[in-house]
């Protein structure tokens, strides 16, 4: 889905998996400093919007999802994800309910999966499940914005800012209300700053949230059965998970960042070392300079300097080993 906001001057569009919306508008570290001081809006409308209404929604969602939302009060946002059998990361959702309906955004293009699976899972629940993508763009208002909300636009705040689930008609006139534009490359730039993981960039298909730092944000230790929870109380009582998050400080001499997949080694062992991991996402950061995640494996020592792809790299913990 094409966002009307391409349109705007000095729009360059962004590449997968964000196509659809603009990657910057002419000066990325000027948007990245926008977004830290509180000002401008994100246009993320190329996200998946889906609603669950029905009076059992919160009940229901509760036995499907690794977060407790039962009791979920209206208007306090949380995330939440969706797990195989073996627990392994099938969807990430970013939650908050009105008090009538919950509403969750995705990843651009996952939604109809994930309602394929809410649909096979509602037996006699008095729910409903609707695709909202086609009706809603969600937009990112940075922390300390006082951009004003418009009147009934459902709200999921959280300490990085507020994500607004905007009808769809109207995001050209708050674009020009709430401005300046600010791409995505600077969100996810102030994303990897911040070691915040994003499902699809920070997943294969067999990551499991503990090598995320996910169990703190994402999944409730203490609530009842869900698919994939055996793994995820197995693995956070008597095991390890075999992978762990990082966050790199790149070489800043290099002129190419290292892109999605490029194997990580250790640096003592050059560039025909044994591969020990992967760069998740790498960024250019306004004060940082360039920056990375990645996914490596647990026994790597966190003091070992490193090479993603032929990039020198130190790293820091994200997930402890």
């Amino acid at each position: 889905m094409k966002s009307p906001l391409l349109s705007l001057p000095g729009a360059v569009p962004a590449e997968a998996p964000d196509e659809g919306v603009a990657a910057h508008y002419g000066d990325l570290f000027r948007e990245q400093r926008a977004l830290a001081d509180g000002t401008g809006f994100v246009d993320l409308s190329h996200r998946g919007v889906v609603t669950i209404s029905g009076a059992e929604r919160l009940s229901w969602l509760h036995l499907l999802l690794t977060q407790h939302v039962s009791e979920l009060p209206p208007g306090r946002a949380t995330e939440a994800l969706v797990l195989s059998a073996h627990g392994h990361i099938e969807h990430a959702l970013y939650l908050v309910d009105d008090g009538e309906t919950t509403w969750a955004h995705v990843e651009p293009g996952t939604q109809g999966d994930l309602i394929a699976y809410l649909e096979s899972m509602k037996f006699f629940y008095q729910v409903e499940v609707k695709d909202a993508t086609g009706d809603y763009a969600v937009v990112h208002l940075p922390a300390g914005s006082i951009t004003e909300t418009p009147e009934g636009v459902a709200v999921r705040e959280t300490a990085h800012g507020r994500d607004l689930f905007l009808p769809r008609l109207d995001l050209e006139s708050f674009a020009a209300a709430g401005g300046p534009a600010i791409g995505v490359t600077a969100l996810e730039a102030l994303r990897v700053e911040a070691h915040r993981p994003r499902f699809g960039l920070e997943t294969d298909h067999r990551t499991i949230p503990h090598e995320l730092g996910w169990l703190e944000s994402a999944v409730h230790l203490d609530k009842g059965c869900y698919r994939g929870q055996e793994t995820v109380a197995r693995v956070h009582n008597l095991g390890k998970p075999p992978r762990r998050l990082v966050f790199l400080h790149l070489d800043g001499s290099e002129v190419k960042l290292p892109g999605h997949g490029a194997p990580v080694r250790l640096a003592a062992d050059g560039e025909e070392g044994r591969q020990l991991g992967f760069v998740t996402t790498s960024a250019r950061h306004h004060e940082l300079g360039p920056i990375a995640l990645a996914l490596v494996k647990r026994n790597v020592p966190t003091d070992a300097e490193l090479i993603a792809d032929s990039t020198a790299a130190a790293q820091e913990v994200v997930v402890e080993p």
